[in-house]
């Protein structure tokens, strides 16, 4: 098992003491994951950069939620799918579509289903993506700006998944009631 230090004020590098600051009034807490991306200020700010810029896309909040859990689930962050499950919970995203993400299958709502379609072909094809892929997105009602949208938050989860699949990053206490794993999905 892998592990990375996981940081707090005090123990942080001098540049990043600033951004976990940050966490800690936005959060109330400083989420684990932004305790191991303080070890290297540059990836926190960049995270927290990325994070803000994917809130204030086109997507309303379920669709925020679907492209970030698709990517939490098709990635299988143990720390990222309960967080983000908390957090739409937070963002009053219905229960179904959380339910959904998690398990893997489909949505009700087939303009969601697009999205989510549209990010694991772009993540499992490490955006090689075809026309016909593009015209059913579009079909969906969503264009071009959505496709660059959906990119900007598989940087974002990037980041979050790679570095806690390396440190091993634990639950943080306020997600553990929604924990996750590949093996316990209900098909």
């Amino acid at each position: 098992m892998t592990t990375l230090k996981i940081h707090n004020i005090e123990t942080a590098p001098e540049d990043s003491k600033a951004l976990l600051e940050n966490s800690q009034k936005a959060y109330g807490r400083i989420p684990g994951l932004h305790g191991v991306l303080a070890g290297a200020p540059q990836i926190l700010e960049a995270y927290q950069a990325l994070h803000g810029f994917f809130t204030q896309t086109s997507f309303n909040a379920e669709e925020l939620t679907v492209v970030w859990q698709s990517i939490n689930v098709e990635h299988q962050c143990h720390y990222c799918v309960p967080a983000h499950t908390g957090i739409a919970k937070m963002m009053k995203v219905d229960d179904s579509i959380t339910e959904a993400l998690r398990n893997e299958t489909p949505l009700e709502n087939s303009k969601l289903e697009a999205l989510r379609t549209m990010t694991l072909t772009i993540v499992r094809n490490r955006g090689h993506v075809t026309q016909n892929d593009l015209e059913a997105f579009y079909a969906a009602g969503y264009g071009e700006q959505q496709v660059l949208e959906i990119i900007l938050g598989l940087s974002q989860k990037t980041i979050s998944n790679y570095v806690n699949h390396i440190a091993n990053t634990p639950v943080d206490e306020a997600f553990q009631k929604f924990a996750w794993s590949k093996e316990n999905v209900v098909l």
